[in-house]
């Protein structure tokens, strides 16, 4: 339908872009559409979205939901008693190498995940935690359903006043126990998701959207391993997930990212940043980020 920005001259490059309309007003928006992508700083989600629900909107908000662990919860709760879809952005689930891996995950006991970008200005005002680790945090959640129990991490500021790289160690209830390191402050892309079960070693590759599998074969006379590299569909993760959004509005179905799912993912990367907070203190380290908050002021 259109696009709307607090820079009309943004606005209306993107809606010339597009061929479509350049709103004027928030009200102007929840005035004429059924949906709405909110891609803006997340200090701001819970107000829109806020907004958004009381005109019967419904909403896909970029990761993480919310400002805040507390904002989370008020957005979820507001969208169910509204009867409105929620949906969060965390894209790698779309990836295709993901969805593939996820159908043979049985019992992941290990995770050993890099999620490493060359340097760039963009978003140097947000955590690496939050920008780039809550990513692989949800997939975590995802694939073993089951509450972390302990959290060990540590981050530096490297490029700017914010944590730039950042190593946690969480163990969750179930005796699984991942160790994820996400920096951007690395000389090349790494983005490798991997993890090993029972008989299985299974690694997805995020750039190149595959997943292999690496399996003890015991049918013959000796042990050995198999390679099999597993069935995708080739897909834009971002077009799926906004198709995806779109179905769920369509159809009143729950997203496979929902509030709930949002606020588990932001949970779990307020602890990392607490316990890298605290070990900041200890070796007296200043870190920029105001206690509390999830980013972006």
């Amino acid at each position: 339908m259109g696009v709307y920005d607090l820079r009309p001259e943004k606005a209306g490059e993107m809606a010339a872009e597009l061929g479509v309309r350049a709103f004027e007003s928030l009200d102007e928006v929840w005035k004429t559409v059924r949906a709405v992508s909110v891609v803006i700083p997340p200090s701001h989600h819970a107000e829109v979205a806020r907004q958004a629900f009381a005109h019967e909107v419904d909403v896909l908000l970029e990761k993480p939901i919310t400002r805040t662990v507390e904002e989370a919860e008020e957005v979820t709760a507001l969208a169910q008693r509204r009867g409105r879809i929620l949906q969060v952005g965390h894209l790698e689930r779309f990836n295709p190498g993901v969805v593939a891996a996820k159908a043979i995950t049985r019992r992941p006991l290990f995770f050993e995940i890099h999620r490493m970008c060359a340097f760039s200005p963009r978003s140097l005002d947000v955590d690496v935690v939050f920008d780039l680790m809550i990513h692989d945090l949800d997939l975590l959640l995802w694939m073993l359903d089951s509450e972390p129990c302990e959290v060990r991490a540590v981050g530096l500021p490297v490029l700017s006043d914010k944590v730039d790289i950042a190593n946690a160690r969480v163990e969750f209830e179930c005796g699984t126990v991942a160790n994820i390191t996400a920096s951007r402050a690395s000389t090349e892309p790494i983005r490798k998701f991997r993890y090993f079960q029972p008989y299985d070693y299974v690694s997805i590759d995020f750039t190149r959207r595959d997943a292999t599998l690496l399996r003890v074969d015991n049918s013959g006379p000796t042990p050995h391993i198999t390679f099999q590299k597993l069935e995708t569909k080739p897909a834009d993760p971002l077009q799926s997930e906004l198709q995806a959004f779109l179905e769920s509005v369509r159809t009143r179905s729950a997203p496979l990212v929902g509030g709930l799912e949002g606020r588990r993912a932001l949970a779990l990367a307020e602890r990392v940043m607490n316990c890298i907070e605290e070990h900041a203190g200890k070796v007296n380290v200043r870190l920029g980020r105001p206690v509390g908050q999830s980013g972006e002021m």
